[in-house]
Formats: C-alpha cells, sequence, structure tokens
C-alpha cells in the first residue's frame, strides 16, 4: 500500500512538474483561420530549439458564394523565431515565413484547382504555467504564385488563432 501511494504521490509531483513550465517542445490542436484556403486546421508544432519552431497545418474551408458550391483542402508548413516577452512569463512573439499548398474541388471549371502560397508570418504565443495548453494568434498574409483562378489577385489576407495541446 505504501508502495503505491509513494508512486502516485511521485506521479503527480512529476506531472506537476512538467505541465508547470512556461516553454514546450511539442504541441497539437485547432487553428481558426480567416483566409482563403482555411477556416479551421489540425495544428501541430514543435520547436529545434529554444527559440525555433516548425508548425504544420491541414485544413479545410466549404465555400458557397452566389450559387457556386466548392470545398478547399490546404496544407501549411510554417517556420518559426520566438523572441520572450517580459516580464510575462509563457508569453513569446515570434516572425517567419511559411508556404501553403491548397486544392480546390469544384464542379465549376472556374473554381477548382491547385495553388501554391508563400507568406511572412508574425504573431504571439502563449503557454499557459500550470496547465498543458499553448493559445497563440497570427498573421498570415499570403501570396500566390501558382493559382488555379483568379479571385483575390493573388494576394490572400489571413488572420488566426490556435490552442494547442502541450506536451
Amino acid at each position: 500500500m505504501k508502495l503505491k501511494m509513494t508512486f502516485c504521490v511521485a506521479f503527480a509531483l512529476a506531472a506537476t512538474a512538467l505541465f508547470a513550465q512556461s516553454n514546450y517542445k511539442q504541441s497539437i490542436g485547432l487553428r481558426l483561420g480567416s483566409g482563403y484556403y482555411d477556416v479551421a486546421s489540425a495544428a501541430y508544432k514543435t520547436f529545434f530549439n529554444d527559440a525555433s519552431a516548425l508548425e504544420i497545418n491541414v485544413g479545410f474551408r466549404p465555400y458557397g458564394v452566389a450559387g457556386y458550391k466548392w470545398f478547399n483542402a490546404s496544407a501549411a508548413a510554417t517556420y518559426q523565431y520566438h523572441f520572450d516577452i517580459k516580464p510575462v512569463e509563457g508569453l513569446k512573439w515570434f516572425i517567419g515565413g511559411g508556404l501553403v499548398a491548397s486544392n480546390s474541388f469544384s464542379n465549376y471549371d472556374d473554381r477548382k484547382g491547385f495553388n501554391l502560397g508563400v507568406y511572412p508570418t508574425a504573431g504571439a504565443d502563449y503557454k499557459f504555467k500550470n496547465i498543458p495548453l499553448a493559445v497563440s494568434a497570427d498573421v498570415r498574409p499570403t501570396i500566390n504564385v501558382v493559382e488555379a483562378y483568379d479571385y483575390y489577385n493573388s494576394f490572400y489576407p489571413n488572420a488566426g488563432i490556435s490552442a494547442r495541446y502541450t506536451f
């Protein structure tokens, strides 16, 4: 009985110490975006060191405009370089850039095809101290270099918010 109690207390202390850290190595969750290529995406973020990270998003966006109906699927990879915002522990701002590939699926020829875009990014990331949760907000003004159809003159404003479980 004492051994079980000792093990449970040790496990609880180790878990508390792990989740109390302001930094994290990896996270997975959801990003809600305002952009052309995704409105919701699965978000995975991993740090290479204290400052450098890669965020990968796989998302979708359904459309229904003026009788047109189509679906957009996308994948994006973003490099982020983080800087501490003092004195708030766990709060960092970041800059970087990325690449997004998307495909529009439609029965209308003028609303389907492959798109490829590049973007700079900037935002803020906050890791809660006592729970395994990180939230972030970012902007990704995307310029399409390959475009299936002319919808926004090759420029797509995109801003997003994320909530991710950290581990």
